[in-house]
């Protein structure tokens, strides 16, 4: 019987680890990953953070470099596997949960390899885990190249031909300038981009987001709100100046699809070579199967992490508790709160 079991062994899941260890309690770490940081490897090549070393950092270790720089994915492979090489932190990787269900007090986690018991469940497997395409993809013809932005490495993966990418967040506008470089590209979004530095006096913006409280407002304050209901900028100028040059042409929110057309909301269309979708993902957990952990609409019941259910948490949810719950900026604040209520309970 483990006193805690940890799903998913990214950053959530090992911020959450620092913290049992210092517990002294029995502790399993479980991940369908082949590697640490496997969810890192597989993003496109060119990605780099907007979050600063300084702000992406797990507890208790230091992310190495200029703080106000900013890593590549590469980098964070690195720190990561750096990270579990510091703590040792006991990790059963290539096993991914089948099941998880509530037998009299203690929770039954089975796996593709083994079973186990513990007293206390945190799912930490992120919200970035099913790609959310529109039904309408399947309309199109077989001969458009159709890529989630999870599954997109490099331009070269594209046929010939143009490439609209759907979805205005950072990593949509990261590829959409890559693309521009070498084929005509287009950008989809459902509202005009916002931008904000990536620097500001020298110093990260995420440094002056720090200074005047922006990092430390939570889900339910004022503050809070009107961040949630603004929705996330873009962190520089590089598609803006891409628009600029018309080397990204910006099209309205994709409504429909037939054949080798897109179509828009003010009704323009678009013959299409090849498509990235950068649609999100919908965060499932079809292996938790224990009743009153989801609401009506399939969301998580949970005070900051803290489910529904005694003994089962939760850690690396968007707004969590704060802006950077999902990010490596804020799970370690997470974690530790999480962890003091296991601790809480136990004694």
């Amino acid at each position: 019987m483990y006193d805690t079991i940890v799903i998913g062994a990214g950053q959530a899941g090992l911020a959450i680890g620092y913290y049992l260890k210092k517990r002294n309690k029995a502790f399993l770490l479980i991940d369908k990953g082949s590697e640490v940081g496997e969810s890192w490897r597989e993003r496109y090549d060119s990605l780099v953070l907007f979050t600063p070393r300084i702000y992406s950092a797990l507890p208790g270790l230091p992310f190495h470099g200029d703080e106000h720089g900013f890593p590549t994915k590469d980098e964070v492979v690195a720190y990561l596997t750096k990270y579990v090489e510091t703590f040792h932190f006991p990790i059963r990787l290539n096993e991914e949960v089948k099941a998880i269900s509530k037998v009299d007090n203690a929770f039954l986690i089975k796996t593709n390899r083994d079973e186990y018991r513990a007293k206390n469940v945190v799912v930490a497997t992120g919200p970035f885990q099913t790609p959310n395409l529109p039904g309408f993809s399947t309309n199109l013809a077989t001969t458009i190249k159709q890529l989630h932005s999870s599954q997109y490495k490099n331009p070269k993966q594209l046929g010939d031909g143009n490439v609209i990418v759907v979805g205005g967040g950072n990593s949509g506008a990261q590829i959409a300038v890559e693309l521009s470089k070498e084929r005509e590209t287009y950008l989809a979004v459902s509202k005009h981009p916002s931008y904000l530095p990536l620097v500001f006096l020298r110093k990260s913006i995420f440094w002056w987001f720090d200074k005047v409280g922006i990092l430390k407002a939570t889900n339910h304050s004022l503050l809070g709100r009107l961040i949630q209901k603004k929705g996330d900028p873009l962190f520089g100028y590089e598609l803006k100046r891409a628009m600029k040059n018309k080397e990204v042409k910006l099209k309205q929110r994709v409504i429909s699809a037939k054949k080798n057309e897109l179509v828009f909301e003010d009704n323009t269309t678009l013959k299409v070579n090849n498509i990235i979708w950068a649609t999100g993902f919908k965060t499932e957990f079809p292996w938790l199967q224990i009743e009153g952990v989801f609401d009506q609409k399939g969301k998580v019941i949970h005070n900051r992490g803290v489910s529904s259910i005694e003994g089962l948490y939760f850690i690396g949810l968007p707004w969590q508790y704060r802006r950077g719950s999902a990010l490596l900026q804020g799970v370690g604040y997470d974690a530790k709160y999480i962890v003091s209520i296991i601790n809480e309970r136990t004694s």
